[in-house]
């Protein structure tokens, strides 16, 4: 049996029976006792399990993050649907939901536009975090860890208007974070624009975006204001939805 099999055994006696001892688990699961010892210490350096105050081992906070991002990613394309027909239909532009999964931007929903040219992302395509109007608003509004993380790798180059510089990419995401959306200016795709917002959770930080792109020139000044303003009424809603009751646009939490 592989390890990865095991553990899913142990954390679904734990959810089932509750605290339990190494013995009581090696006896439920007929493993060897030193086996699951050291499992759970391998579970518990990564916050899946703790030990209660009879020295029991039981599920810990960390599942219940996985679990929370995960419910909020399937909430999230049935909470923006209804903005996002509405924004389509009024600027016949691609209106796009996208979340956060792991290292990628993910795109969950779409709502075409009726202009002739369209950035066409299928549902579930990946795309990069550095480059891109959701990837930018929502990389923007993670924690410095992340954003470390990002920065020091490879920034792949798309168009002659990718970010590819460490240094520019920070002061990019500190321009998105100060005025509360991104914009693509050609950066994945020639031709084609966008501008995004993050849609957050209760502590500030980005779970998804919803963008609106297309063919039309958008870059920060009044012309994209009402762009903004219908995003911000859109990403706003959809936070306070998930938990969110700061102001908006958000203000990325010191603490993450």
């Amino acid at each position: 049996m592989s390890s990865v099999r095991r553990a899913i055994e142990v954390l679904d006696l734990l959810a089932r029976k509750g605290a339990l001892g190494v013995r009581a688990v090696a006896t439920h699961l007929d493993l060897p006792v030193g086996s699951v010892h050291r499992l759970l210490q391998d579970l518990a350096e990564e916050n899946v399990v703790d030990r209660n105050e009879e020295g029991n081992w039981r599920l810990s906070y960390r599942l219940l993050q996985i679990t929370e991002l995960q419910l909020d990613n399937i909430q999230l394309p049935r909470l923006a649907r209804p903005f996002c027909e509405t924004i389509a239909e009024t600027t016949r532009e691609t209106v796009n939901v996208n979340v956060l999964s792991g290292p990628h931007c993910v795109c969950v929903d779409k709502v075409r536009g009726t202009e002739g040219m369209q950035l066409d992302f299928r549902i579930g395509t990946r795309s990069p975090l550095h480059c891109g109007g959701s990837a930018k608003a929502i990389l923007a509004f993670q924690p410095d860890s992340v954003i470390e993380r990002v920065v020091g790798e490879q920034l792949t180059g798309y168009t002659p208007n990718t970010i590819t510089s460490p240094d520019e990419l920070k002061a990019e995401l500190a321009r998105v974070r100060k005025r509360g959306y991104s914009i693509d200016d050609e950066e994945l795709v020639m031709g084609i624009w966008c501008v995004g917002m993050p849609i957050v959770d209760r502590t500030g930080k980005a779970v998804g975006a919803i963008s609106i792109t297309g063919p039309t020139h958008k870059a920060v000044g009044p012309d994209v204001q009402p762009l903004v303003d219908m995003l911000a009424n859109a990403c706003s809603q959809v936070s306070r939805t998930l938990g969110y009751v700061g102001a908006w646009p958000p203000m990325r939490p010191e603490s993450i």
